[in-house]
């Protein structure tokens, strides 16, 4: 069974001797460690051949509103022609950054027949001032601020697959109420990388309690446990 968030914060409890939850030490603290770590661990993993090994951690939002916004906000006022810039009305959750920028898989209408590519708002501005443009009949999008912004489309909602950083139920769940607690769900990162990310988040515990770290091999078995 996969370790859930419950878990792995009572496993770095009983490292670091704070079992009980405290005003500073709380799990939503030693959670966003975690999260911190994963980001770090997953951006060396994803530079190495295991990066195939992501792809089932890819989550889809399947219908994410969007609103129309002007160029300025958009970062896009230098486009000479007429543009409409739509933007997702909402931020969207946190997005795991791989060596190569957020490990977004795909963003598309959704229905998923329209693929749109990710770009910089600098990259589209100059592509749409070419003589050439008009020709290009691709989608694009930019991710800046936590939003998704993108030009020339006339869709009220987009969907994303992208790898996300922490809990997303909150997005998925509607108005089921079948989501779970929190300290109930899973990690969105693979499960090798998870000893890793408990050491690092230790550590950095641990210079801050002032606590002598744990041996390397007590540590492990501490872990595991």
């Amino acid at each position: 069974m996969p370790t859930t968030v419950g878990q792995s914060v009572s496993r770095i409890r009983n490292v670091i001797k704070a079992t009980n939850e405290d005003a500073f030490i709380t799990d939503r603290f030693i959670y966003s460690l975690i999260n911190k770590y994963a980001s770090f661990a997953i951006r060396k993993d994803s530079k190495s051949e295991r990066q195939v090994n992501l792809n089932s951690f890819y989550v889809t939002l399947p219908c994410i509103e969007l609103i129309e916004v002007d160029k300025v906000e958009a970062c896009c006022n230098d486009v000479k022609s007429n543009c409409t810039i739509m933007r997702t009305k909402d931020k969207i959750p946190l997005v795991t950054q791989g060596a190569a920028g957020p490990l977004f898989k795909t963003v598309s209408s959704i229905d998923g027949s329209q693929i749109c590519y990710i770009t910089q708002p600098s990259i589209f501005v100059a592509m749409s001032n070419t003589k050439n443009f008009k020709y290009n009949n691709k989608k694009y999008y930019w991710y800046m601020n936590d939003y998704l912004y993108l030009p020339n489309v006339t869709w009220e909602a987009v969907r994303v697959d992208a790898m996300w950083e922490g809990d997303i139920s909150a997005y998925l769940c509607g108005d089921s109420n079948e989501c779970a607690a929190g300290q109930d769900t899973g990690f969105a990162f693979p499960e090798y990388l998870l000893a890793e990310i408990e050491q690092l988040t230790i550590k950095e515990l641990s210079l801050m309690l002032q606590i002598p770290m744990p041996d390397a091999d007590n540590k492990q078995s501490m872990l595991r446990s």
